[in-house]
């Protein structure tokens, strides 16, 4: 089920809605929590055990990171843990068990298939072929996991660390993971964040008026600008070979669709949790206005970045320690990054390309070259590499990231279909979508930041684009959210 369909728009959210707020306060949790499930288990219910399993493994090692198997110790909230104090071997076990337990569970569903691949390419390349497995069964990656296996994670770490609470009751704890506005799509939440709210959250018209407003607008955005640039990004990059020109505003057509797929659907998730009563946290600060990668990673992905920084990034060192040791942190920081979001060698190149930029920068700001550039020019650049990193992001496989490559320098040779991708890209309906999502993401104000006042006018405008939305919808056979298969 996605955010973007009559489905969830006219029956289960005004159906959600309804039996949360008809309940009582101690009802909530419980009914947020059977929702979420139903919500997950649409598409595949066995998805359900998998992350129930995955829920009961750490919230019985959140208890024991807390002390709590002890007589006469249980309570709803656990006293928080002396930060700097010992830990007891127990607890470090549990703590190695979440942990290793969620990221052999992501490994698992996200990089066995992508493993025994290129173990049987490997073997077959060694002339041992009676080595190769062989296997035809292909495993199914559950939508979400890489989200909830993160959060879930985070909990367990902050708990050891002593910077948060662990809680006593199972419920909050399901209700904290499983919670649809942002389970299958991040953004990712950390515990800490929510703990409070999971407790008590106060439900206000003013609330349910700003996150109606994000909703609307992240349908517009979803609905009326990503997918448009998703049908013309997809002419370029499946068509085998585009001319120089064609190329880039394909790859362009990609940095948009991205974008406002993922930010539309992070202003639905923040919007929908602003509507139970939730605040969760801006996942998107204009990053394509950016003026360096550095900055790019302050402003794209918010939640993932920082997670990135606070449990990888820190405890490898950071750069506290010497400058070949900061840049080997920060290159296997990216690695990883692009391991996450998906299994191939097209998604290692896409991390290692920003792990190398983020290192040339750091070495760069030893130099006053880049800061003598205007702030548009400096903008420019980094909108051009992100473009290059997008392509290998964006492609089947390393041959057509490389070949995508050769035709924006020039090298390529135009194949028969080049023209049939022009004839595409020419139209005057994509031609003004392009043109809308530039404007959109170089001159108009964020969401975020234009829903904290709700005016009449803002209402009125907001009421026409959703309705704008829902209509153009019902035209759209293609509506994929990206984000889903990461």
């Amino acid at each position: 089920m996605v955010f973007s369909s009559y489905l969830f728009l006219f029956y289960f959210l005004p159906a959600a809605l309804a039996v949360y707020y008809v309940l009582p306060r101690r009802g909530q949790n419980v009914a947020l929590t059977l929702l979420s499930y139903v919500f997950y288990g649409w598409a595949n219910p066995l998805f359900v055990l998998v992350m129930f399993a995955s829920t009961v493994l750490d919230y019985a090692c959140g208890l024991v990171l807390a002390g709590q198997f002890r007589a006469g110790s249980w309570r709803r909230e656990v006293p928080i843990l002396d930060g700097g104090g010992p830990r007891t071997r127990l607890q470090k076990t549990a703590l190695a068990i979440t942990v290793c337990s969620n990221l052999a569970l992501l490994g698992f569903f996200k990089h066995f298939n992508f493993g025994v691949e290129n173990y049987d390419a490997v073997v077959e390349w060694l002339g041992l072929p009676q080595a190769a497995l062989g296997l035809s069964f292909r495993v199914l990656l559950p939508l979400g996991i890489s989200f909830y296996t993160f959060q879930a994670m985070s909990y367990g770490i902050d708990v050891y660390r002593g910077d948060a609470h662990a809680i006593r009751n199972f419920i909050d704890f399901a209700c904290y993971v499983s919670m649809f506005p942002q389970l299958v799509a991040g953004p990712i939440i950390r515990f800490q964040e929510v703990a409070g709210q999971l407790r008590r959250r106060t439900c206000t018209a003013e609330k349910f008026a700003r996150g109606s407003a994000l909703v609307a607008l992240g349908l517009a955005k979803k609905v009326l600008l990503a997918n448009p640039c998703g049908r013309v990004a997809d002419a370029a990059f499946d068509a085998g070979s585009v001319g120089c020109l064609d190329s880039w505003v394909g790859a362009a057509a990609y940095a948009f669709q991205i974008y406002f797929d993922f930010s539309g659907y992070s202003d639905m998730a923040v919007g929908l949790g602003l509507m139970l009563g939730f605040v969760f946290a801006k996942n998107f600060d204009s990053p394509y206005r950016s003026q360096s990668i550095t900055e790019f990673w302050r402003r794209w992905h918010l939640s993932l970045s920082s997670w990135l920084r606070d449990y990888l990034y820190l405890p490898l060192g950071g750069n506290r320690r010497s400058e070949a040791r900061t840049y080997f942190n920060l290159a296997a920081v990216m690695l990883l990054g692009g391991l996450w979001h998906g299994a191939a060698w097209t998604f290692l190149i896409w991390g290692g390309m920003h792990g190398a930029m983020l290192i040339i920068e750091r070495l760069r700001d030893k130099t006053a070259v880049w800061d003598g550039m205007p702030a548009a020019a400096r903008t420019l650049v980094t909108f051009v590499i992100l473009l290059f990193t997008w392509v290998f992001f964006r492609s089947a496989d390393m041959p057509a990231a490389l070949g995508y490559c050769r035709a924006m320098l020039g090298l390529g040779d135009p194949g028969a279909a080049a023209g049939l991708v022009r004839g595409i890209m020419a139209q005057p309906y994509y031609v003004g979508t392009l043109t809308a999502a530039a404007f959109a993401t170089w001159a108009l104000p964020q969401a975020w930041d234009w829903t904290r006042t709700i005016t009449w006018p803002k209402a009125a405008a907001i009421l026409a684009l959703f309705w704008v939305s829902v209509i153009v919808l019902t035209t759209q056979a293609y509506n994929p959210f990206i984000y889903f298969i990461f």
